[in-house]
């Protein structure tokens, strides 16, 4: 019993270690004030060079159901493997010509799942060619640290202390915000006002039949 004290030792203070890493308190709003969600928020660190990390074990969900995407927005790190599965009772057909990765999955049934693997950092805007208001965003990142706004425009982000370019991006933003900063220690609220652009998403009518608007 002994022998195993370091060990169980160890064990109980990891979470203490975690947990003491500093973190931002971010709160995202546009310029009247309302809060922003599905902004993604990512830190690069500055004093090293980032880590080789290891791709996901499981690949992410990003569902075509009712004839949209979702969810709207999702964020991950590079190499992770999405899958798209067809939850409607209809065909889609999804694509993207984003310079972070160019692919298209032709018509596929109700219930087919395609797969496609995200191997550059980039924003890739996924579409489809029979739905044309079927839109979703998948942002793909070569650093862990990173976090999406919620419905309230607040998100925590947590990293070792160090310096670090911090990148903030949101459909609507005309490019990313980014700055430097450091993270030392305790938790920082951080706000920012975000000058979006109006939203052009096509808009489908409530009694919308497949293929309709």
């Amino acid at each position: 019993m002994l022998r195993a004290a370091p060990f169980l030792f160890a064990l109980l203070l990891a979470p203490l270690a975690l947990a003491a890493e500093p973190g931002l308190l971010l709160t995202v709003q546009d310029g009247k004030g309302a809060p922003v969600a599905d902004a993604v928020v990512s830190l690069h660190a500055l004093d090293h060079p980032a880590a080789a990390l290891p791709p996901p074990d499981a690949p992410v969900e990003i569902v075509q159901r009712d004839q949209e995407y979702i969810p709207y927005v999702t964020v991950v790190r590079v190499g992770t493997r999405v899958d798209f599965p067809n939850q409607d009772d209809i065909q889609h057909h999804i694509y993207s010509v984003s310079k972070a990765k160019r692919f298209e999955k032709p018509l596929y049934a109700p219930g087919a799942r395609e797969s496609v693997l995200f191997d550059q950092p980039g924003v890739v805007t996924i579409g489809c060619n029979i739905h044309d208001w079927m839109v979703a965003y998948l942002v793909v990142l070569p650093t862990p640290h990173f976090a999406q706004t919620d419905a309230a425009g607040t998100a925590t982000l947590r990293a070792p202390a160090g310096r670090y370019r911090l990148e903030l991006w949101h459909p609507r933003l005309a490019k990313p915000l980014q700055e430097e900063l450091a993270l030392s220690g305790g938790d920082e609220p951080r706000r920012y006002t975000l000058a979006l652009k109006p939203d052009r998403r096509i808009r489908r009518a409530p009694e919308a039949k497949a293929g309709g608007y």
